[in-house]
């Protein structure tokens, strides 16, 4: 019995000398919650681009990449329209994370706010000049693991949060039948085009129940209101591109002329 007793003290003073890190990595940690899954998000992301064999968005039709991030920022899940990572933009595949992690951060349940809404306001002199520099992302997140996992169901993005703020087209908040669920990401093509291909997915993903936005029309469309003199008389506006991806997002429902927001 004395043998026992020595060996169980010797035992327990070893596990109480680790370090806490290694004692935290043996713990089980709650599953993490997300609203998309890798592979759900590709398939639709690939019908909803003209090279996957969608529709046309009104920019260049490139292929894409989508990410999605649960409430809490963390990225949930990455992909790529196209058949490899470089059929489409490179570096569109952290800002598809970032434009996310944007309409994430600026949607409440109550209130969508897409990341087109905050162009007009991030603007000098605007009411949200700064914001773009106000979550920094993370390049330890961005580039981390190996580029041949970029955009699978293995991206080294996923479980982790990635920060960043853009102020231009391609980021939705999602909301299920439950309240705010997280936010889409999408990026590759001008950035009219990205919030319109955002739109289609995320009403193929069924997580567009929107409750109310900063446009009255269509909660959390894209505004075109921005005038010559530069001005959005809404404070929510976003630039017109070169193509027709402004008549497609009224078409769609994803966005609104300056003529019909009030």
């Amino acid at each position: 019995m004395g043998k026992r007793t020595v060996l169980a003290t010797v035992v327990l003073a070893a596990g109480l000398a680790l370090p806490q890190g290694v004692i935290a990595q043996d713990q089980p940690r709650p599953g993490m919650s997300c609203p998309v899954d890798h592979d759900q998000l590709a398939d639709i992301l690939k019908k909803s681009v003209k090279p996957g064999g969608g529709p046309s968005n009104g920019g260049l039709d490139n292929n894409e990449w989508a990410a999605v991030v649960n409430r809490q920022g963390v990225v949930c899940a990455v992909a790529y329209s196209g058949s490899k990572a470089d059929d489409q933009w490179p570096g569109s595949r952290a800002i598809a994370a970032e434009k996310a992690n944007t309409a994430n951060a600026f949607s409440l349940t109550n209130k969508a706010m897409a990341s087109a809404n905050l162009y007009a306001g991030a603007q000098p002199g605007g009411f949200l000049f700064g914001a773009a520099l106000s979550n920094p992302p993370s390049p330890e997140v961005i580039y981390a693991g190996t580029p041949e996992e970029f955009g699978t169901a293995h991206d080294p993005m996923v479980g982790k949060p990635v920060g960043g703020v853009i102020v231009f087209g391609g980021g939705l908040a999602l909301y299920d039948g439950n309240g705010i669920a997280g936010a889409l990401g999408v990026s590759g093509d001008s950035s009219c085009a990205d919030h319109n291909v955002a739109w289609r997915v995320r009403h193929l993903l069924g997580l567009d129940h929107v409750p109310a936005g900063v446009s009255p029309n269509a909660k959390d469309a894209i505004i075109y209101d921005i005038g010559p003199d530069g001005k959005s008389p809404s404070g929510f506006g976003h630039p017109k591109c070169n193509g027709k991806e402004d008549q497609i997002a009224v078409d769609l429902g994803a966005g609104v002329s300056g003529n019909v927001v009030r």
